[in-house]
């Protein structure tokens, strides 16, 4: 029947069915299995994903080992396994009222080099999520992975080495512009613990090439001390970044820009946050509600957390408190956020290791039957094609 099938009707059928079925299909005959591969279908099924809006998951990346060493087994979270192994676990949930688990990953495991084996997501954009073994060490061994295709990519190392006293920071996104996917890497180069011109040196890695390149545009003198989470919104990644002044006695935190597109950089101010202007380390990371980037703060004298929001973007007065976590008492873990819901509810990870998710108007929890110890990765995600053409850059399948 589908040899009597026009093309065009095959694809438009195919562009509509689960991702599953889709990638079912491709053994079903050497036309379909064309039609699939062919970058230009797998384009129109991630503008057909994004646009229906039919499925908003979220991926997890969850840690099954808590801090007092009970270990417990990737294929149930709730089964003792072996002392000293920790697990990793990637699955994507509904983001609605049920909150059931859509898909559970099998993990590619590239044997990470850190001593725990450990992986980090960097990032995740239209179905691909990137990897990185500096959970716990600078070593820098990178993948994009898409779990839906059972693909992923090896990264080749990067061009700028880190020594002693060099911090890097690696985000992830998407650029529109050359339709690319690009991974960008900043290492600030210090010559000594209390330099002031600290400048980064920034590299980007190209799918499409496949190879690293220096980026010429000028970064502003600036450190990007660690490897949390970053923001990818409008196009560019956002770090949290400080630079010293008056004579290097005092620090002005603010978010570095890297537009992917443009690949240049600019600067957006920081809510006012007292009592930071005398320390380097700023408690927090960036994060992204719906189209609008956000901050999770921890205060610096009395220890609670405040989620922030700006409301429009690259606009500092429009930055808005959304909720204050207040401080438990000395000995109790303050709740940590994570990331956020498609309904605006802030999820959090309890001292516990429970996950849950909290109405900003109301602030009613709503526990999410998931546990997660160490560290935890939440996004949002798309299911996608990306990386099931053979033209792909290095894409291997396990």
């Amino acid at each position: 029947m589908s040899d009597s099938l026009p093309d065009e009707i095959v694809t438009q059928i195919l562009l509509r069915l689960p991702i599953k079925s889709i990638i079912t299909s491709i053994c079903v005959c050497k036309t379909w299995k064309s039609i699939i591969q062919n970058p230009t279908f797998i384009s129109s099924h991630l503008h057909h994903s994004t646009t229906t809006n039919n499925h908003n998951l979220l991926l997890f990346r969850l840690c099954t080992q808590n801090r007092k060493a009970h270990i417990f087994d990737i294929e149930d979270p709730f089964a003792p396994c072996s002392d000293g192994e920790i697990k990793e676990l990637y699955s994507l949930h509904n983001d609605d009222d049920d909150f059931a688990e859509h898909a559970r990953f099998d993990y590619f495991h590239f044997q990470a080099n850190n001593y725990n084996g450990a992986s980090r997501v960097v990032g995740t954009c239209n179905g691909l999520v990137c990897l990185s073994d500096n959970l716990n060490t600078y070593i820098d061994k990178l993948f994009l992975w898409n779990p839906c295709v059972r693909k992923f990519v090896k990264i080749p190392s990067p061009n700028v080495e880190v020594t002693f006293w060099t911090y890097e920071s690696i985000g992830f996104g998407f650029d529109a512009k050359t339709n690319d996917y690009k991974v960008a890497r900043v290492v600030t180069l210090v010559d000594n613990a209390h330099s002031r011109k600290d400048r980064p040196v920034v590299e980007v890695y190209s799918l499409s090439t496949g190879e690293w390149r220096m980026v010429t545009a000028l970064p502003p003198i600036c450190t990007l001390l660690g490897r949390e989470q970053v923001g990818f919104v409008n196009g560019a990644l956002h770090w949290l970044a400080f630079r010293r002044i008056d004579d290097g006695h005092k620090f002005h935190h603010f978010v570095l820009v890297f537009d992917l597109g443009d690949e240049v950089f600019r600067e957006i101010l920081l809510p006012e946050l007292p009592g930071y202007e005398t320390t380097y380390k700023l408690e927090g990371l960036v994060s992204v509600y719906g189209n609008c980037l956000a901050l999770f703060q921890k205060e610096y004298n009395n220890g609670q957390q405040n989620i922030w929001v700006m409301k429009e973007y690259g606009v500092a007065s429009s930055w808005t408190k959304l909720l204050t976590i207040p401080y438990q008492g000395s000995g109790v873990d303050i709740p940590m956020p994570i990331g956020f819901r498609r309904n605006g509810e802030v999820m959090l990870k309890m001292d516990d290791g429970q996950l849950v998710s909290v109405d900003l108007g109301n602030q009613k929890m709503n526990n999410l039957g998931i546990s997660s110890y160490g560290y935890t990765f939440v996004d949002s995600y798309v299911e996608s094609l990306v990386l099931l053409d053979k033209a792909t850059n290095g894409a291997v399948t396990y």
